[in-house]
């Protein structure tokens, strides 16, 4: 058995590698380029993981010495990008013992420190997965920005600009949504507003960074906001819900992760209201590390098997 081994948390704009001794203990940590398949060219795949691997070997020991790698990433149920990860990884020069997992699944060994438990994730895009004591998983949500994400970033940001040009044409009440969104913006108008969204240059992460506006329209008691983020309380439970009921998990843990959720007071708070009142067995708890670590714990467990 080798000295150490890998975790690498696959984002969708960078990568978080954690590299743990046998005990458990952190040797290294730092960020790279993204490895995720989906954004990126296998190309900038395999250059990115070149780049991690030499740094690693260089700086913590030679490839002989390491255990076990395992890579969470988005979008790995499809057999095809979880064969071209893995062919990436081994193009890039490691050939040692790999684990390829979802990012949902490193993502809850991280934040609860176990494989038993639930992870709510609401942050660009949303998802929630748990599994129980019997190795039984479930998740809902994570189909994408296109046809779900409720209660994410991006569709706060995309109800904030309806809301917009609803008060803008008589639809909907006015709102201080659009005096921030406009600053944030630089912009003076729902002219320019339009230009702005159908640019063929914005995506999903640009309509998201709108969304920590909501927080602040929302302690002013501007009802359009407050209707929002009932909105995505509401979303992020029915997310929630059937998780816990398919995998009997009415009593332990439930982290919640992502900005929606650690950083909007509001979406936060409704929420662990909702989930005490419904499941007073299941504690809402914030994440004790990143799928990053998570992806070294599963590496690590595999490599004591």
């Amino acid at each position: 058995m080798g000295g150490f081994v890998i975790g690498l948390d696959g984002g969708g704009t960078k990568t978080e590698v954690v590299v743990c001794d046998l005990q458990g203990n952190v040797l290294s940590q730092f960020k790279s380029g993204a490895i995720n398949i989906n954004g990126e060219t296998v190309t900038n795949v395999e250059s990115n993981l070149k780049y991690i691997f030499e740094k690693i070997f260089s700086e913590t020991g030679p490839s002989s010495e390491c255990a076990c790698t395992c890579a969470g990433a988005a979008g790995i149920s499809n057999a095809l990008a979880r064969e071209t990860l893995k062919a990436a990884i081994v193009s890039s020069g490691y050939s040692g013992r790999l684990i390829i997992s979802g990012d949902h699944q490193t993502a809850l060994h991280g934040a609860l420190g176990k494989d038993v438990g639930i992870i709510l994730i609401a942050g660009t895009g949303s998802i929630c997965y748990g599994r129980n004591r019997h190795g039984i998983e479930h998740r809902t949500g994570g189909f994408g920005y296109l046809i779900d994400d409720e209660g994410s970033g991006y569709a706060i940001g995309r109800d904030m600009l309806s809301a917009i040009v609803r008060a803008y044409d008589g639809r909907g009440e006015a709102t201080a949504l659009t005096d921030m969104v406009f600053s944030q913006l630089k912009i003076n108008s729902v002219e320019e507003l339009i230009g702005y969204i159908y640019s063929k240059e914005i995506n999903k992460r640009d309509i998201a960074r709108l969304a920590p506006n909501l927080t602040d329209a929302c302690i002013n008691g501007d009802s359009a906001a407050m209707a929002i983020s009932h909105k995505c309380s509401d979303e992020l439970f029915k997310l929630v819900k059937p998780v816990v009921e398919k995998l009997d998990l009415y009593s332990g843990e439930i982290a919640f992760s992502g900005s929606i959720l650690t950083k909007d007071r509001y979406i936060g708070n409704t929420l662990t209201e909702k989930v005490s009142q419904e499941f007073p067995g299941l504690k809402c708890v914030c994440p004790k590390a990143g799928a990053a670590h998570g992806a070294a714990m599963m590496a690590l467990e595999a490599a004591k098997q």
